[in-house]
């Protein structure tokens, strides 16, 4: 079977708008998360989310461009503009038939349903926008990436909430890995901040209400009550390795293991048991050819809920054994929010930079231990370590779990 390494990534998130600057601050113990400035939240419970900094659409994109995509796919088009950059791969000669697109949304366009629903109930369907379609699907995000890039491969989102983008990143590492296509963009945007995405989430009660940024997104934490929203894409250029090697690319890190179950529970808990979580992490270990005792870090799900913190944990320990407490494990929505369909882009890149640098971003502002969670979650610091393999896994409602394993490149 074919090697895959990883060439090129990029990301614009809580943190920041761009991996160094993302990476920088989460070693830093940056908290991301803070009060709601992008809309009036006086109507709802929650008013704090992971929202980007310093950002403005203007600043990268013009008029006319804003005006005919949503948020969510201007937020992919960075991310994966960053990726482009640093794989220079397209300064090469490359079949665009061979170049796959696996990139994804939770929700899609959100913004355009909110406001287009809203004028056909006001003004009438006959007022509603011709962009309203092509603005909202979710597959809209990969369309416009492979339209600007000129990417011909399959063009393929695989949708399966929180766990989207992770799921999309696998799929293309098994494509690339079986010889199907050479070269991949995966990845996954959200932009779900607004009165009805947040809205939508408090209504089942899946939010904190904490209003205090400090204690609102702190997964594994005994006062843990719900997690908070965050917003952003991530992307990462997936290559056959000797292509990536003929043409001088800096391979970052190297795809080795892939596994994905589905719990057949419940719509949104997780089966307690954490019999399907353990079997994604058991499969992806055997595909990577590796034993449980070689993974060093996790970046976990950890999305500072009850239940899912638990179960993840349990699944963890089931998968790795004796070991589980050897391996350090954090949550990066700590700082950046649940990014739903983007968490698994934007988290694989911190677990490739963990990778990558020998060093483990922390849980932040974990200040108060469960005593039902007895693992090691990296509490507010950064810790130094070899890190060889690497591991991020997701959890979306419906019951998908879904795990990827990264290696440290050679020579690293």
């Amino acid at each position: 079977m074919r090697r895959v390494a990883v060439t090129g990534f990029g990301t614009i998130n809580a943190l920041g708008l761009n991996v160094d600057e993302t990476f920088k601050n989460a070693i830093n113990g940056v908290n991301g998360i803070d009060y709601i400035k992008g809309f009036d939240t006086s109507r709802i419970k929650v008013n704090i989310a992971g929202e980007l900094k310093n950002f403005n659409l203007e600043d990268h994109f013009d008029r006319s461009e804003i005006r005919r995509n949503d948020r969510v796919i201007l937020y992919g088009l960075l991310a994966a503009d960053e990726a482009f950059k640093q794989s220079k791969i397209m300064d090469t000669n490359f079949d665009p038939y061979r170049f796959g697109v696996y990139f994804t949304s939770g929700i899609g366009g959100l913004d355009t349903l909110e406001s287009e629903i809203s004028v056909r109930a006001t003004k009438g369907p006959n007022r509603m926008s011709p962009f309203f379609i092509p603005k909202a699907i979710i597959n809209m995000v990969g369309g416009a990436i492979s339209i600007k890039y000129g990417l011909k491969g399959p063009n393929t989102p695989i949708v399966t909430a929180c766990s989207a983008s992770t799921n999309s990143i696998g799929e293309a590492f098994r494509n690339i890995k079986h010889g199907y296509i050479d070269i991949a963009i995966a990845g996954g945007a959200e932009a779900p901040l607004s009165e009805t995405g947040i809205g939508g989430f408090a209504a089942i009660k899946a939010l904190s209400t904490t209003d205090d940024p400090n204690r609102a997104s702190i997964p594994f934490d005994k006062e843990r009550n719900g997690f908070v929203m965050g917003e952003g894409s991530g992307a990462l250029i997936l290559e056959e390795y000797e292509h990536a090697k003929k043409r001088g690319a800096n391979i970052i890190a190297e795809i080795v293991g892939y596994g994905t179950t589905g719990d057949a529970f419940h719509i949104t808990a997780p089966d307690e048991t954490a019999e399907p979580i353990a079997k994604a992490i058991e499969f992806a270990l055997k595909e990577a050819n590796i034993n449980y005792n070689e993974v060093d870090y996790i970046n976990a799900h950890g999305t500072s809920t009850l239940l899912n913190d638990k179960t993840e944990t349990l699944g963890i320990k089931k998968a790795f054994k004796d070991h589980a407490k050897n391996i350090n494990i954090s949550s990066t929505k700590s700082m950046t929010g649940h990014t739903l369909g983007a968490a698994g882009a934007i988290e694989s890149i911190f677990a490739i930079k963990a990778t990558k640098e020998d060093i483990i971003p922390p849980t932040l502002n974990l200040n108060i231990p469960d005593p039902e969670l007895d693992l090691n979650y990296t509490p507010n610091k950064a810790v130094k370590r070899t890190v060889n393999y690497s591991v991020n896994m997701n959890l979306g409602f419906g019951g998908h779990n879904a795990v990827l394993i990264f290696k440290k490149a050679e020579g690293l």
